[in-house]
C-alpha cells in the first residue's frame, strides 16, 4: 500500500475527523493532533493499517446562520481550546491564572537569560509564587527545563503543590519527612527518587539532612524553586547550624552555572549587607564582591534581581507606557492600608493574683538557680518566661504549661538549656521554625530547688505549681477573663460591620479555649472554627474550606476563624477574611506582620483591613512590648512602604530586660511593677534605645537598597507591547465567564447567581452529548447534576473554576466549537459559522471574519531545535464586496463582536446575502495570505525581543505561516436603513 507524504501542518482526514500533521511525524507513522484539539488529544496513526487522506477545511454554509452572538462565541471557544499559541510565551495558553501585567516583568527578564538566575523580592502579597511559577512553566514548556524541584517549608509544601497543579498544570510529588518512606519503596534498585519523579516539592530542612542531601545534590533537577530564600543565608559563623546547613545545600546546588535557579524572598536585605551578598552570591558569584555603587554594579544587579513595592505596582501599565488603548490599562487592588486599634484590657483581682504570686514563684526560682550555676539559671530563666506567657495568653495555656515540663529541664549545659528553651519562648520570624511552636511549654524544672521549698516539697516546687495550675484553671471564661471578654466585645462590633475575622494566638490550648468560648456568643448567625499545628498542613486547609462552606451562599453569616501561627506563612485568605485580631503579642514585630499579611494581599476586596491588637495594661509586659516593638514597627512599614525585619538580637535583650525586671520586682496590688528602681528601669530604657538605633539603621539601608536595587532591567512600554499580544491571542479572563455563561443558557441550562461571581448551573436540560462530556470533565461526577462554577482557579471536587483551562469549561467550549462546525448536529447550537445581522451599528455593509491561521515555529533549546505548530484566531473585517474590500483597523473588526441586532432579518433574505458574500469570497485569500505572513513577522519579532540578551537564542528562532489560512466564520452586518427582506 503505497503511503502519501504529509508536511507539518497540513490538514488529513483520518478515523472519522480532521487532524493537523505535527513534526514529530515520520513518513510510516503520523503524529496528529485533533484540527482545534488539545495536545492531551495527540494519537499516532500509520497509514499503511489506517485510512488517511488529505483535507481542507470546508467552508461555511449559507444555509447555517446564527445570531448576533454566534461570532462571539464561536472565538472564544476557538481560543478556550489553544494550548498551543503561536506567541513567544509558550505556557500562557495552558495556565489557569491570568497573570497581572506587573508579574509578567520577572518572566520577561528570565527569557533574556540563558540559563535563569533570579532574586525575586517583591512586597508581601504582590504575588511572588505566581512570577516564580510563570518562569517554571514557561522553561518547562520552552524545553529549556526538563525537571523542577521547590524547596520550601514543610508548612507551606502542599500549597506549593496545589499552586503548580492548579494553576500551571505542573503535577509534582512532596518530599517531606512524613512521605519519603512510601516513596522510597516505589523505587527500582538504585534508583533516586529524583530521577523518578521530575517535579518535587521538598521540604527545605528535610533534604539539607546529611542522609537525604548528597543524594539530591547529584540528581538535582536543572530548575530549583527556593521559598524564603532568607532563610538559607548566613551572615557570618555565628549563624546557627539549620541555617549554615541551608546554606551549604544552595551553595552545592548553585554551583551548577547550568542550572536554572529562582530565589524567593520578601525580606533579601534585612539589614544585614554580609547575608544579602551571600543570597546575591548564589545568583552569580561576581555580585558577591562586585561593588553595587557603581554604575557597572548596579546594571550587574539589575539583570538578576527584582524587588517592589505595592506602590510600585498599583498602577503598572497606563497608555503613557505604550498600550494601545486604555482598556488594557491596569489598577492592581491591594488594600491601601491596615486601620491599626490598639484595646486595652486590666487583669480582675482573682486573675492579678494569681499572675502576681505566678511571677513571685518564678522570680524566686531564677535567684535560687543563679546560686547553683549557669546551667540552673538558665533553665529556671526559660521556665519563668514560658509561665509568664502563658499566664498572659490565656488560663488553659497557663494551667498546661504549669502541669508541664520544661524542655530545657533536660539540658545538660547552659547552651544546651538555650538551644531548647529558646525556641518555645522566643518568636521567632522564620517560618521554617514555626512548624511545632504554637504547644505550650512547660514549667516544672525537676533537680531546681526553689530557696523557700520545704523540706516535704522534694520535687523542686512542683507542688506549688500543681496549686497554681488549679487556681488557673479555675479562670476559665469571660467572668474572670478579661482579656477573652474584650475579644468578645470587639468581635461583636467587628461582624456587626460585615467583617470575617482571624484571631491569632500563641498557643494552641489558648486558641481551643478561645473557639470554644466564642461558639455560641457572637450571634445565631456567626461560625467559628480553630486552626491549630495538632492539625497537618492539609488538614488545616480543609477545616478553613468547612468554614467557609459551613456559611453557605448566606449573605448574613459570618465566619470567625481562630488560629496559630501555623497559618501567619504561606496560607492565603484574602478571599475568606478581611480582619485580623492579635489576641497574643508576639514578641517579634515580624509576626505580626506575617499574620496581617494573610488578608492584607492581592485580590483582597476591602478597601482597608483592620487589624486590632488586645494587650494588658497591667500584666507588666504587654504594654512595653507594644510600645518599644510593636508601634516602632508600624511606624517604619508607614514610613517606607514596606516591612524591616527587627534586628533578632537588640529585640530579644529588651524582652529579656523586661523580663527580668518583672522577675525582680514583681506587681503591687494594682498590677504595676513594685519596688521600683531606677537603674533596672534605665537598663530597660538603654536596651530600647539601642534597639530603635539599630533598627532606624537596618531601615535606612532597605530604603536606600529598595531606591538603587529595584527593578531597573525591563520598561513599562516592553511590557505593555507583550502584554497587548497576550490579550489578542488569549483573551482577557472575563471573555471565558462571558463565554461559559451565554453557552450554558443557549444550551438550555438553567443558571442560579451565587456570591463573587460564582453561580450553579443545572444541566439537567442540556442536549446529552454535552452532559456526557461534562461529566466525563468532572472525573465522572454524576451526570446531569447541578455544577457549580467558581472564579477562582482552586475549587473541590466536581466544581468548575471560570478559567480557560478547567476541565469542564474546556469540554464546553469543545462541544460549541464540534456543534458549530458540525451543521448536522442535534439540538441546540449557539455558535454558527455564518451570520446576517441587520443592526444600527454599522453604517455600510461589513463583512467580519474568524480566522485560524497556523504557523511552524523552530525553538532552540539546550537539547536542540524543537519544532512546533502552533494556532491563532484573528478576526479581520472589511467593508464593502470581497472583489472591493475596504479593511478595518483590528480594534474596529474586534468591536463588531459586542454589536447587537437591531431588527429581524429574513432567513430567505439572509441566505440569499450570505451566498453572494461566500460566492466571491476568494477574493480576499491574497490579504489573508498576506496578513499571515505579516503575523509571522510579528511573532518572530516578539521572540527575538522577549530573547534580546542571548545571541544563540535569538539567532535560531524561525516563524512561518501555514497557507491556506482556514475561513471559520463569515459574518455580515447591514444598517438597519440599508432596506431588509
Amino acid at each position: 500500500m503505497t503511503t502519501a507524504t504529509y508536511t507539518p501542518g497540513s490538514l488529513v482526514s483520518a478515523r472519522g475527523r480532521d487532524w493537523v500533521v505535527l513534526p514529530e511525524s515520520e513518513p510510516d507513522m503520523l503524529v496528529l493532533r485533533p484540527l482545534g484539539g488539545t495536545d492531551d488529544e495527540v494519537a499516532a496513526v500509520f497509514p499503511a493499517y489506517e485510512e488517511v487522506t488529505p483535507a481542507r477545511f470546508a467552508p461555511p454554509s449559507a444555509a447555517d446562520l446564527g445570531n448576533e452572538r454566534a461570532a462571539g462565541l464561536l472565538r472564544s471557544a476557538l481560543r478556550i481550546g489553544f494550548r498551543s499559541g503561536a506567541g513567544p510565551f509558550r505556557s500562557l495558553a495552558g495556565i489557569a491564572v491570568e497573570p497581572r501585567a506587573y508579574q509578567l516583568v520577572p518572566l520577561l527578564m528570565a527569557l533574556r537569560q540563558r540559563t535563569v538566575r533570579m532574586l525575586i523580592s517583591d512586597d508581601v502579597g504582590i504575588g511572588k509564587t505566581i512570577e516564580a511559577a510563570l518562569i517554571a512553566a514557561e522553561l518547562l514548556a520552552q524545553g529549556s527545563a526538563r525537571r523542577l524541584a521547590v524547596l520550601c517549608s514543610p508548612a507551606i509544601a502542599e500549597q506549593w503543590q496545589q499552586e503548580l497543579r492548579d494553576k500551571f498544570g505542573i503535577d509534582t510529588e512532596l518530599v517531606l519527612a512524613s512521605t519519603v518512606s512510601r516513596l522510597e519503596r516505589d523505587l527500582d534498585l538504585g534508583q533516586s527518587l529524583f530521577d523518578r519523579h521530575p517535579n518535587v516539592v521538598i521540604s527545605t530542612d528535610f533534604i539539607k539532612s546529611a542522609r537525604h542531601r548528597d543524594d539530591f545534590v547529584r540528581h538535582c533537577p536543572d530548575l530549583v524553586i527556593v521559598d524564603e530564600a532568607h532563610t538559607c543565608v548566613a551572615a557570618d559563623d555565628t549563624a546557627s547550624t539549620q541555617t549554615q546547613l541551608r546554606y551549604e545545600l544552595l551553595r552545592r546546588i548553585a554551583a551548577d552555572p547550568e542550572r536554572h535557579l529562582l530565589l524567593v524572598t520578601a525580606t533579601p536585605h534585612s539589614g544585614k549587607e554580609s547575608a544579602f551578598r551571600n543570597l546575591l552570591g548564589l545568583i552569580r558569584p561576581e555580585l558577591a564582591t562586585v561593588d553595587l555603587g557603581t554604575e557597572e554594579g548596579r546594571a550587574m544587579l539589575a539583570a538578576h534581581f527584582v524587588a517592589r513595592k505595592r506602590a510600585d505596582v498599583r498602577e503598572f501599565l497606563t497608555k503613557e507606557d505604550g498600550l494601545p488603548d486604555d482598556s488594557l490599562a491596569e489598577q492592581t487592588s491591594f488594600p491601601s492600608d491596615r486601620l491599626w486599634k490598639d484595646v486595652t484590657y486590666r487583669l480582675s483581682p482573682a486573675y492579678r493574683e494569681l499572675l502576681r504570686d505566678a511571677i513571685a514563684y518564678a522570680g524566686e526560682r531564677v535567684t535560687a538557680a543563679g546560686r547553683q550555676g549557669k546551667r540552673e539559671t538558665r533553665i529556671a530563666w526559660w521556665s519563668a518566661i514560658a509561665l509568664l506567657r502563658s499566664l498572659v495568653s490565656s488560663p488553659r495555656a497557663a494551667a498546661q504549661t504549669l502541669r508541664t515540663r520544661s524542655a530545657a529541664a533536660s539540658a545538660t549545659t547552659a547552651e544546651e538549656a538555650d538551644r531548647l528553651g529558646a525556641p518555645l519562648t522566643q518568636d521567632s520570624a522564620d517560618s521554617d521554625h514555626m512548624e511545632g511552636l504554637d504547644v505550650a511549654p512547660g514549667a516544672r524544672t525537676s533537680g531546681v530547688q526553689a530557696a523557700d521549698a520545704e523540706p516535704a516539697d522534694p520535687d523542686g516546687g512542683n507542688t506549688r505549681l500543681a496549686e497554681l495550675a488549679e487556681r488557673a484553671a479555675a479562670l476559665e471564661g469571660p467572668q474572670h477573663d478579661k482579656k477573652l471578654a474584650t475579644l468578645i466585645s470587639q468581635l461583636k462590633a467587628l461582624l456587626k460591620e460585615g467583617y470575617h475575622p482571624i484571631v491569632f494566638c500563641r498557643y494552641i490550648p489558648t486558641a481551643e479555649y478561645v473557639a470554644d468560648h466564642l461558639n455560641g456568643r457572637l450571634g445565631k448567625k456567626t461560625i467559628v472554627r480553630a486552626v491549630t499545628g495538632t492539625l497537618s498542613p492539609q488538614q488545616r486547609l480543609e477545616r478553613i474550606e468547612e468554614l467557609v462552606d459551613a456559611a453557605g451562599e448566606d449573605p448574613d453569616a459570618r465566619r470567625v476563624l481562630v488560629a496559630t501561627d501555623c497559618l501567619s506563612e504561606g496560607v492565603n485568605l484574602q478571599h475568606y477574611f478581611d480582619a485580623v485580631v492579635h489576641y497574643d503579642l508576639a514578641w517579634n514585630p515580624t509576626r505580626h506582620d506575617q499574620r496581617e499579611g494573610r488578608v492584607d494581599r492581592f485580590g483582597q476586596k476591602r478597601d482597608k483591613v483592620k487589624v486590632i491588637t488586645i494587650y494588658g495594661s497591667d500584666n507588666g509586659i504587654d504594654g512595653k512590648v507594644l510600645e518599644v516593638l510593636l508601634k516602632k514597627h508600624r511606624q517604619i512599614r508607614k514610613d517606607l512602604g514596606i516591612s524591616v525585619s527587627v534586628p533578632d538580637a537588640a529585640a530579644t535583650g529588651v524582652t529579656d530586660a523586661i523580663v527580668e525586671w518583672l522577675l525582680m520586682r514583681g506587681l503591687d496590688d494594682n498590677g504595676q511593677q513594685a519596688l521600683f528602681d531606677i537603674e533596672e528601669l534605665q537598663r530597660v530604657e538603654e536596651r530600647a534605645a539601642a534597639l530603635e538605633a539599630e533598627w532606624n539603621s537596618a531601615a535606612e539601608r532597605e530604603k536606600a537598597s529598595r531606591s538603587r536595587f529595584a527593578q531597573r532591567a525591563i520598561h513599562p512600554e516592553e511590557v505593555a507591547r507583550e502584554v497587548a499580544a497576550i490579550r489578542e491571542t488569549l483573551g482577557r479572563a472575563d471573555e471565558v465567564r462571558g463565554f461559559a455563561r451565554h453557552a450554558l443558557s443557549a444550551l438550555n441550562c438553567v443558571l442560579v447567581e451565587g456570591p463573587d461571581g460564582d453561580f450553579t448551573a443545572d444541566i439537567s436540560g442540556a442536549p446529552a452529548g454535552l452532559r456526557d462530556a461534562l461529566a466525563a470533565a468532572r472525573g465522572g461526577a454524576e451526570d446531569g447534576g447541578p455544577i457549580r462554577f467558581r472564579n477562582t482557579p482552586s475549587v473541590a471536587r466536581g466544581e468548575a473554576a471560570l478559567v480557560r483551562t478547567d476541565p469542564v469549561v474546556g469540554a464546553l467550549a469543545n462541544y460549541v466549537l464540534n456543534t458549530a462546525l458540525d451543521p448536522k448536529a442535534s439540538g441546540p447550537r449557539p455558535a454558527r459559522r455564518c451570520g446576517v445581522i441587520r443592526t444600527t451599528g454599522v453604517a455600510t455593509r461589513t463583512t467580519l471574519l474568524l480566522v485560524r491561521y497556523r504557523f511552524h515555529l523552530t525553538l532552540p533549546s539546550r537539547w536542540g531545535e524543537r519544532r512546533l505548530v502552533a494556532e491563532d484566531a484573528r478576526v479581520l473585517a472589511f467593508e464593502g464586496a470581497p472583489a472591493n474590500a475596504v479593511w478595518l483597523p483590528p480594534d474596529r473588526a474586534v468591536s463588531l463582536l459586542d454589536v447587537t441586532a437591531d431588527a429581524n432579518t429574513d432567513p430567505t433574505f439572509g441566505e440569499r446575502t450570505m451566498n453572494r458574500v461566500l460566492d466571491g469570497l476568494a477574493a480576499v485569500d491574497p490579504h489573508l495570505d498576506e496578513y499571515g505572513e505579516r503575523l509571522a513577522a510579528e511573532l518572530l519579532a516578539s521572540h527575538r525581543r522577549v530573547r534580546s540578551a542571548s545571541g544563540e537564542i535569538v539567532r535560531g528562532v524561525s516563524v512561518t505561516a501555514q497557507k491556506p489560512a482556514d475561513i471559520l466564520g463569515v459574518y455580515v452586518y447591514l444598517p438597519v436603513s440599508g432596506g431588509g427582506a
